[in-house]
């Protein structure tokens, strides 16, 4: 099996560059035992995290990853991810930074996003 960084590197870009061009297309990575909290906002189930990053309000989004840790988690397999970045939403011209934790784990030869906490950064 892939080491853990290599991993939580591989996950973050696919999972980036999909959520900023087509969010609907994340529902794989959740399951139905999988949460979500958006600014404070939770929502369960992949249904529900899917129609949650559909429904932000904007249209076009750019992620910048700044920082990515990744540590090996429980005695199953997962892995704990913390990225830092900015973030640019339709034709804003300022970034806002952000951070955002996964809590991964193993599903047959992949992983899924168990936990996914997304907070934004001011001042």
């Amino acid at each position: 099996m892939a080491n853990f960084a290599d991993i939580a590197k591989q996950f973050v870009e696919f999972y980036y560059s999909q959520f900023d061009q087509d969010r609907t297309q994340l529902a794989p990575l959740y399951r139905e035992n999988s949460m979500l909290t958006f600014e404070s906002a939770s929502v369960a189930g992949s249904a529900g995290i899917v129609e949650k990053l559909s429904n932000l309000p904007f249209e076009k989004v750019k992620h910048a990853v700044s920082t990515l840790d990744a540590q090996p988690s429980g005695e199953h397999g997962g892995i704990l991810i913390l990225v830092t970045g900015a973030l640019l939403v339709d034709d804003e011209q300022r970034p806002m930074n952000y951070s955002q934790a996964f809590q991964l784990l193993p599903d047959g030869g992949s992983y899924f996003i168990y936990n996914d906490v997304f907070k934004l950064v001011f001042g």
